[in-house]
């Protein structure tokens, strides 16, 4: 039986893909219209936290850090 952190992890690490290929797309391809604190590119920084979140439950879940 799998622990709930296990699919926590796993939603994390798919949305944080998602989100970080949209930041991607949204850096290579600017919008014509400027948004205020567009030049900091959130989608990009919360993709990669997203992302490396959700690759580090399963290692804490293997070493049974979280139960």
């Amino acid at each position: 039986m799998k622990s709930i952190w296990y699919f926590v992890g796993l939603l994390l690490t798919t949305m944080g893909a998602i989100i970080l290929i949209s930041g991607i797309y949204m850096l290579l391809n600017p919008p014509p219209e400027h948004k205020v604190l567009a030049y900091l590119h959130p989608d990009l920084w919360w993709g990669i936290f997203m992302l490396v979140f959700g690759l580090v439950f399963p290692v804490l879940i293997r070493r049974n850090i979280v139960r």
